[in-house]
């Protein structure tokens, strides 16, 4: 997907209200610390460093928003939230961004759909429902909603199947799709969904040629 290929770095902002006002609509990529949301967001992107994975998570606390584009023409963003449930952040911290995260999500007015990432060996945890029911009413008034299992390499076709149709009775009117950066297992298919979520009035999909 030569679309996608097209991000670069935009912004980034400790607050809500530091982040830019937007016309294009705008994708949320958000999951529990360790669940490879940045090894998504670089495997999706074909950038190996787009998004920072650190195993500080004190360096990762921001949003960080990603332009996607032809030519200096931005058409869609990329907004890449802090991984949340990390035990080593303070507690303070944690409910802080907890409640920037839930504000973001309930009130960005570009915001057109919010990916969750998860790890299928551990399913959905009680943090990730925290958030399902934050966006809930959102998805319920239109906006996409996906739950990408993530490292499904790690588990064996029968796991996979099970794990995936537990992912769709969770995903609360969203979709629930297996993923594999390693494997490249369903890449091409969520990257597909991205752009028909950002461009639902196109009539065709994007090409690699420029």
């Amino acid at each position: 997907m030569g679309w996608m290929h097209t991000a670069r770095f935009l912004t980034t902002a400790a607050q809500l209200h530091h982040l830019p006002a937007l016309a294009v609509p705008e994708i949320a990529f958000v999951g529990r610390s360790n669940a490879g949301k940045s090894t998504c967001i670089n495997t999706l992107t074909q950038h190996k460093q787009l998004a920072f994975a650190s195993k500080k998570p004190g360096r990762t606390q921001h949003i960080n928003l990603f332009q996607l584009g032809r030519g200096n023409v931005m058409d869609a963003v990329l907004a890449d939230l802090p991984g949340y449930g990390y035990a080593a952040v303070p507690q303070q911290d944690k409910i802080r961004w907890q409640r920037v995260m839930a504000n973001y999500l309930v009130t960005r007015e570009n915001l057109v759909g919010a990916v969750l990432l998860c790890d299928p060996r551990l399913g959905l945890t009680e943090l990730d429902e925290v958030l399902l029911e934050v966006i809930r009413p959102r998805v319920e008034e239109g906006l996409k909603f996906l739950v990408l299992l993530t490292k499904a390499d790690k588990l064996t076709c029968a796991e996979q199947a099970k794990a995936l149709s537990i992912a769709r009775l969770q995903a609360g009117g969203g979709e629930a799709r297996l993923f594999s950066a390693l494997k490249r297992q369903g890449v091409d298919e969520a990257a597909q969904l991205l752009w028909q979520w950002t461009h639902p009035a196109a009539d065709t999909t994007p090409t690699d040629s420029p």
